[in-house]
C-alpha cells in the first residue's frame, strides 16, 4: 500500500484551516512531553508524547484530518510519519512547520532539506555515497558523544553512533552483493570524508549548531537528530521511489527502513529528558 503523504503546513495556514472546518473533521496532536503542554498548547490539541504515540494509536481517529504539532516541528514530523506507516489513518496528515513556536510569532533556525543524491550515478556509486553519509552522521553522534560525555543522554548517542557504523556495513555488504571491487570495510569506511550529515547539511554547521542549542539541551539534541534521521529516511525513500531497477529500489527501501528506526529509537529517548534540563 502507497505510504499517505504527509503535508507541511505554516501556521497562518493553520489558523485558516482551523476557521473553516469543523471540529470534528481534524484532530490537532501534540507530541511534546506533558510538561510543556501544560506551560502552553493550541486550543483543542490532545496530547499523546511522541515516545507514546505508536503505543496509543488506537486512541488516533483514522477517519479524521490530523494536524500534528510540537516545539519546532521535528518531533511531530517524526510523529506524523509513524502514524502515516501505520497505516490506519486515511485522511490527511499535516506537520505544522516550526511547531507552536511558529504558531506563537516566534522563529527558528531553518533546518536544511537538500536533494544529495544523484540520481544519474549507477546504483553502485549510489550505495558509496549513501555509505558516506553514514560516516558523516557517525561522526555527529560521536562528536556530541564527546562533547557531553557526562550527560544522561550520553547513551542514546552511543548508540546511534554504532548503529550508524553498523548501516554503513549493510550498506557495504550491498556494495559486495553488487560485485563491487572495494577494500575491506574498515579501509573503505575510513578512506570517506564523511563531510556531509544525512540531511545534507555539511558536517560542520551541523556541529556548529550543536554549539549554538540554548534552553534545554537533551531535547534540543533530539530534535536535531531527529531532523538527521527524518530527512536520510526521507532522501533514501525518494530514490527508491525513482529507482529504475529493482536493485537499486530494494537497497534503498532496506537503508530508509533503518533510518526510520534510528528515529524511533530517538523518539523513546525523549521521556529521558528532563524539561529543565
Amino acid at each position: 500500500m502507497e505510504q499517505t503523504r504527509i503535508h507541511n503546513i505554516a501556521s497562518e495556514e493553520l489558523k485558516a484551516f482551523i476557521e473553516r472546518h469543523r471540529e470534528s473533521d481534524y484532530l490537532l496532536l501534540d507530541v511534546r512531553q506533558a510538561e510543556e503542554y501544560t506551560q502552553s498548547h493550541i486550543p483543542g490539541a490532545k496530547l499523546i508524547p511522541l515516545p507514546e504515540l505508536e503505543s496509543r494509536l488506537r486512541e488516533i481517529p483514522g477517519d479524521r484530518e490530523l494536524v500534528f504539532y510540537c516545539r519546532s516541528g521535528q518531533r511531530s514530523l517524526a510523529g506524523a510519519t509513524f502514524v502515516a506507516d501505520s497505516e490506519m489513518v486515511h485522511g490527511d496528515i499535516y506537520n505544522l512547520v516550526g511547531g507552536i513556536t511558529a504558531w506563537n510569532g516566534e522563529t527558528l533556525p531553518d533546518f536544511p532539506r537538500l536533494q544529495i543524491f544523484d540520481k544519474a550515478k549507477s546504483h553502485e556509486e549510489l550505495l558509496l555515497q549513501a555509505m558516506n553519509l553514514e560516516k558523516g552522521a557517525w561522526r555527529f553522534y560521536g562528536h556530541v558523544l564527546e562533547r557531553f560525555p557526562l550527560e544522561s543522554f550520553s547513551h542514546t548517542f552511543d548508540g546511534l553512533a554504532k548503529a550508524e557504523m553498523a548501516h554503513a556495513k549493510i550498506i557495504y555488504h550491498h556494495l559486495e552483493k553488487v560485485g563491487r571491487k572495494i577494500d575491506a570495510f574498515e579501509k573503505t569506511f575510513e578512506s570517506l570524508e564523511g563531510e556531509l550529515v544525512e540531511s545534507g547539511e555539511s558536517l560542520e554547521n551541523a556541529l556548529q549548531r550543536v554549539e549554538a542549542l540554548e534552553g534545554n539541551l537533551c531535547l534540543n539534541l533530539m530534535e536535531l537528530s531527529l531532523n538527521l534521521e527524518y530527512s536520510a529516511f526521507d532522501l533514501h525513500r525518494t530514490i527508491a521511489d525513482k529507482a529504475v531497477d529493482a536493485e537499486t529500489r530494494e537497497a534503498f527501501l532496506s537503508i530508509a527502513q533503518s533510518e526510520k528506526r534510528h528515529m524511533r529509537v530517538i523518539a523513546k529517548a525523549i521521556d529521558g529528558c528532563s524539561l529543565t534540563g
